[in-house]
């Protein structure tokens, strides 16, 4: 005889929480979004030659998401404990347009995102050490990403709405 109990709210909640193959796939759609931003901002400026405003912006947009997904990909791989080929690809498919998608699906069918965030390093791994932090501390966690996307969006978007410098 088997026995089945209703889920508990505590299990409810743990199953809608981030777990590495939700922020993983958050990150790698939102990178495709800013690669189609810039492409269609070099459209824009090179084929019908309306605007380059989009190219600045989609590009700042893009160049700091690039940076937000390798972050996250190192993160997600120590998690997840990756061989070191796996974070190279990963890291890769940010050059080419949309191939975090395509990765994000590999991953994911060969069972490299499977389970939650570890509870404590197997090995006293320094880096592993440093996930856990932040897998402790969402809200830290996050401010820390806000942060580095707003510091790599400050620095994009001022050189490109300013302009060069020293021209008159």
């Amino acid at each position: 005889m088997t026995q089945t109990t209703a889920s508990s709210p505590a299990t409810e909640a743990d199953d809608r929480r981030l777990t590495p193959r939700v922020l993983l796939r958050a990150v790698s759609i939102g990178e495709a979004i800013t690669w189609a931003l810039l492409l269609t901002g070099m459209f824009l400026k090179y084929v019908t030659q309306t605007t380059d405003l989009l190219v600045s912006v989609g590009g700042s947009l893009h160049g700091a998401m690039f940076m937000v997904y390798l972050v996250v990909t190192a993160f997600v791989g120590i998690n997840q404990r990756w061989p070191w080929w796996m974070f190279g690809l990963g890291w890769f498919a940010a050059i080419p347009p949309f191939a975090t998608l395509v990765y994000d699906w590999w991953a994911e069918r060969r069972g490299a995102l499977e389970g939650g965030w570890r509870d404590a390093p197997a090995n006293g791994f320094s880096l592993q050490r440093i996930v856990r932090w932040f897998v402790d501390r969402p809200i830290t966690m996050s401010v820390a990403v806000i942060v580095l996307a707003v510091v790599i969006l400050t620095g994009s978007l001022s050189g490109a709405l300013v302009g060069p410098t020293g021209t008159h």
